[in-house]
């Protein structure tokens, strides 16, 4: 009895095929991350984000006077005003801020009540002409300002402002 066999069949390697698209790791589109919720834009993603203990030690390290400035600033910011470091001369400005201090000027004929107000950002001097005092203006007030400004001595200065008493700090 002759056996009879066959050639054996040549077995291929099997073609390299794409993994399921579920396990494949998202395009880097900037739309979605790997859990699918949506990713922060690319600006926004190459800035380190601090954590909760990076936000806990810069306030711990930063003095009293920068974490007023910086609260100021935002206040200032919510409600719509203008940061006194980009006022230019002349221009009408609704600005925002803390008075630090009020001095009266006595002049010859004319009083003048210097007010100093602070938005976090750079001081304003505040002047009203012919008044020695005004209800509500002491430091520590937030006032809500508006009025044409000029630079006097390069200090930025509005006289005689239209100007409103914020209750609460704006909050």
């Amino acid at each position: 009895m002759t056996q009879r066999t066959e050639p054996a069949e040549q077995t291929q390697p099997p073609e390299p095929t794409q993994p399921p698209e579920w396990i494949q790791p998202p395009e880097s589109t900037g739309s979605a991350d790997r859990t699918g919720s949506p990713a922060a834009p690319d600006c926004l993603r190459d800035r380190p984000r601090p954590g909760l203990l990076g936000r806990l030690a810069a306030k711990l390290t930063k003095s009293e006077s920068e974490l007023e400035a910086e609260e100021l600033q935002h206040d200032t910011d919510r409600l719509g005003a203008t940061p006194i470091s980009s006022l230019a001369d002349r221009q009408t400005a609704n600005i925002c801020g803390a008075v630090r201090s009020v001095t009266l000027r006595p002049r010859v004929n004319v009083p003048a009540l210097l007010a100093e107000l602070y938005d976090g950002s750079q001081a304003l001097n505040l002047v009203w002409l012919g008044r020695r005092s005004i209800g509500g203006i002491e430091p520590g007030t937030f006032l809500r300002v508006h009025g044409r400004v000029t630079h006097c001595r390069g200090v930025p200065t509005i006289f005689n402002p239209v100007y409103e008493i914020v209750p609460g700090r704006g909050h």
